[in-house]
């Protein structure tokens, strides 16, 4: 079968048509405007030729791609990348009667990412570490990965001798290594059962191999080195496996746009907070309330307060903001809001913002489409739009980020 790409989807995959097919056909790795062929099965082609490539096609730079699912648009220009991601926002607003002009795109460089989950396991011949291949179970190696900073490499080595210590031969770990002014941290899920001959040895490892912080089921087994974070002028220890910001340079552009939206605000609160992204470099201006539902990230962001100097007051608030919103009353003390709710966007939060009587709002958002629904509540309560930053902090997928500043 023949196919012409009329667009990309959300998820990366090629969209056409073809009069021997009654519907959409999927073709992956494809680019807008290419003339591809090959088998279909269902309404797949699952391993295209190229009969017409798109200007906008590249030679993929690292060796992996072709077996590797870390990334989806390794072969599209950056260009198009970026005009492409940008596209997905308007077009997630656009369904909702918003019009935005985002501001040029931020693109996170390569060899940046800073934090990653492996997969894992042991084989007859050792152990086998890396990314799933595209929509399989099996398991890529990616020694010489372009999208990871190289000391996350670096740390495979530990990681190899963890998995061969601490795994079965039936079990599939998955490893959380972020990189810390200490070194790797490390939480490790799937592996054995811990016991004290177990932990003894995978302490040794930890220690042998200089990782900051090892975590295995939730335990922390070895602490050689605080794992701090620096969010502003403090140094925050965040909890084993907790959220953090892809790259520096993503955390960076994020926090730009968070600080122009709130900028001269004298009391903000900050919902979603986690270990103090957001709240900490605010606090070098500003008084902030810090709401978040995992005690764990509260507390650490609490610890770097104090430990911080000259920062200004930072009060904390243990809360599940999907059932329990902050309701206008208690918003009338806050000049600004800073919002960065996960995947699923913060609907019932939107409506009650849009009610009170804050005036400008931060909002920061990895999925465009709950953005645009939250959004909607905020402008129909009288807000407006004023600035729209999208954020490519995974290079070469298809997550796209994005922050922006609402005002009454």
């Amino acid at each position: 079968m023949q196919v012409t790409i009329e667009r990309l989807g959300h998820q990366g995959d090629g969209i056409g048509h073809s009069p021997d097919f009654s519907g959409p056909v999927f073709v992956p790795r494809v680019l807008p405007g290419e003339v591809v062929e090959g088998d279909l099965v269902g309404d797949r082609i699952a391993k295209p030729r190229i009969v017409t490539p798109s200007p906008d096609r590249v030679r993929p730079p690292c060796p992996h791609y072709k077996s590797c699912g870390g990334c989806a648009l390794q072969h599209a220009s950056d260009t198009f990348v970026a005009g492409w991601k940008t596209q997905v926002v308007r077009t997630a607003l656009a369904a909702r009667g918003i019009e935005a002009q985002p501001d040029a795109i931020v693109t996170s460089p390569a060899r940046a990412r800073r934090r990653a989950v492996f997969s894992a396991r042991r084989t007859k011949g050792g152990v086998l570490i890396g990314f799933h291949a595209p929509k399989s179970d099996i398991i890529t190696s990616i020694p010489a990965c372009h999208l990871l900073h190289p000391d996350l490499l670096a740390a495979m080595p530990a990681l190899e001798a963890l998995v061969l210590e601490g795994a079965s031969r039936k079990s599939m770990l998955r490893l959380n290594v972020a990189l810390s002014d200490g070194g790797a941290d490390v939480a490790v899920t799937g592996g054995k059962p811990p016991d004290p001959r177990l932990e003894t040895s995978l302490a040794t490892l930890a220690g042998q191999h200089g990782l900051a912080r090892l975590s295995w089921e939730g335990e922390t087994i070895a602490l050689v080195e605080p794992p701090a974070q620096i969010f502003g002028r403090a140094r925050v220890t965040p909890p084993p496996g907790a959220f953090l910001q892809a790259t520096k340079e993503g955390e960076a552009a994020l926090l730009d746009g968070v600080r122009a939206s709130v900028a001269g605000a004298k009391k903000v609160v900050d919902l979603f907070a986690g270990s103090g992204t957001f709240t900490l470099p605010l606090a070098e201006t500003a008084e902030v309330h810090a709401v978040e539902d995992a005690a764990g990230m509260l507390a650490a962001l609490d610890q770097g307060w104090r430990r911080a100097q000259g920062l200004k007051l930072v009060t904390t608030e243990p809360r599940d903001l999907f059932r329990r919103p902050l309701l206008p009353d208690e918003l009338k003390p806050f000049d600004a809001v800073v919002i960065d709710p996960p995947r699923a966007g913060a609907e019932a939060q939107f409506a009650e913002l849009a009610s009170a009587e804050v005036s400008r709002i931060a909002a920061v958002s990895c999925n465009p489409v709950t953005f645009a629904r939250d959004a909607a509540l905020l402008i129909a309560g009288g807000f407006r739009l004023d600035r729209l930053t999208v954020v490519d902090q995974f290079r070469w997928s298809t997550h796209v980020e994005l922050v922006a500043g609402f005002s009454r």
